[in-house]
């Protein structure tokens, strides 16, 4: 049985704990806890249960969503980006090898782009007890949408956050609706140009959706496919594409405009993956002509409409105890990308082809437990 037992420790607050027996768990504990086996960038905690029963059970496909597409201009981009956000799951302790898991709560955080300071810790919203590690970033560098965990046996909450030009973040604004299927999620989000739009990728028994969410009133469109796993995706500058990444298959650009819920009969295939290693990340440049993707610890560029063999803008050299792919944040002027090895951001330079290491502190519990994701 689950058993859920009083806080120890301090008392409320974000340091709270609590603990979790594990003997006879529910899966639906280790999803809170540890994210798919498809990610290995992303180490589980602990073994998923084999009960089908216990497994979260998506949502139906839905098309409540009238136009998938954005609906206003780009936010503006001022320039290199002065911040990126971090965000991380709740430490999960077993002490003494024992079957019951002490989990300690932790925040998303702010961090200055150039040294890797931390800068400020973004508030939770109400119902939300610990950062998660799934977040995304408009082009202007000062609006996010991030994850949070609201405790075992228990959905993920998506919430929106807005940086002061000092960097300190808004109250965070819940996103309506999505949350009932959060733990299905293939933990890909992507943020429209414009801010009005969250596109995820999620696992369904039959294979992959992707959907598209209006973060005002919580609407949404799916599209499905008989698929292994989606591993990248990104808006188009105009609001009307995104681009994915999907193993197997390839990287691709869907069409927004496109009736019906086929989500390969909508998406052109931009790139084959029958030569394309270890593909993870894709992102737009800034007009749309063509994309960036990892393949491998390589920082590739192809032309979105073809024509033109893929050209390497940088090879990143890491330790052999990294991830063979790499996930990384483009930046809004479409030159800068980072990525996270352990506690350390890499900035690259694709222009150039340079690297650029920086430490990353945190406020609480700073370079425990797996390393952050991070997004600018």
């Amino acid at each position: 049985m689950l058993a859920l037992v009083g806080a120890c420790g301090e008392d409320g607050g974000d340091h709270a704990y609590e603990r979790v027996s594990l003997k006879g768990w529910a899966s639906s504990t280790a999803a809170a806890m540890s994210p798919p086996s498809a990610l290995p960038s992303l180490p589980a905690t602990v073994a998923r249960s084999s009960d089908p029963a216990a497994v979260p059970t998506p949502l139906p496909m839905a098309t409540s969503l009238a136009s998938p597409m954005a609906t206003s201009s780009p936010l503006p981009v001022v320039g290199p980006p002065r911040f990126f956000v971090t965000a991380r799951a709740p430490l999960a302790r077993f002490p003494n090898r024992s079957k019951t898991a002490i989990f300690t709560p932790v925040r998303p955080a702010v961090h200055d782009a150039a040294t890797g300071a931390f800068l400020a810790a973004i508030p939770l919203p109400p119902g939300v007890r610990s950062s998660w590690q799934v977040l995304a970033a408009a082009p202007d560098n000062r609006t996010f949408v991030l994850s949070g965990w609201t405790g075992p046996n228990s959905p993920l909450r998506f919430f929106r956050v807005h940086l002061a030009e000092d960097g300190s973040p808004s109250d965070p604004i819940p996103v309506p609706g999505l949350q009932s299927d959060a733990l299905g999620v293939g933990y890909i989000i992507a943020l429209s140009p414009d801010a009005t739009r969250l596109a995820y990728a999620a696992s369904t028994p039959g294979g992959v959706k992707i959907s598209v969410v209006d973060l005002a009133t919580g609407r949404r469109h799916d599209w499905s496919a008989q698929a292994s796993v989606v591993t990248g995706l990104a808006w188009a500058p105009d609001g009307r594409r995104i681009a994915l990444a999907i193993g197997g298959w390839g990287i691709g650009v869907l069409d927004l405009g496109l009736q019906g819920s086929d989500l390969l009969a909508a998406t052109r295939l931009v790139k084959p993956s029958n030569d394309l290693p270890f593909p993870e990340s894709v992102a737009y440049t800034p007009d749309g002509s063509a994309l960036i993707y990892s393949a491998g610890h390589a920082i590739m560029r192809i032309p979105v409409n073809g024509g033109e063999e893929p050209r390497v803008l940088a090879r990143v050299t890491l330790p052999a105890d990294a991830s063979m792919t790499l996930r990384f944040s483009l930046d809004g002027t479409g030159r800068y990308l980072l990525f996270v090895h352990r506690w350390r951001g890499f900035r690259v330079d694709l222009v150039d082809g340079s690297t650029t290491s920086v430490p990353i502190e945190a406020d609480e519990h700073s370079r425990e437990g797996d390393s952050p994701n991070a997004a600018w």
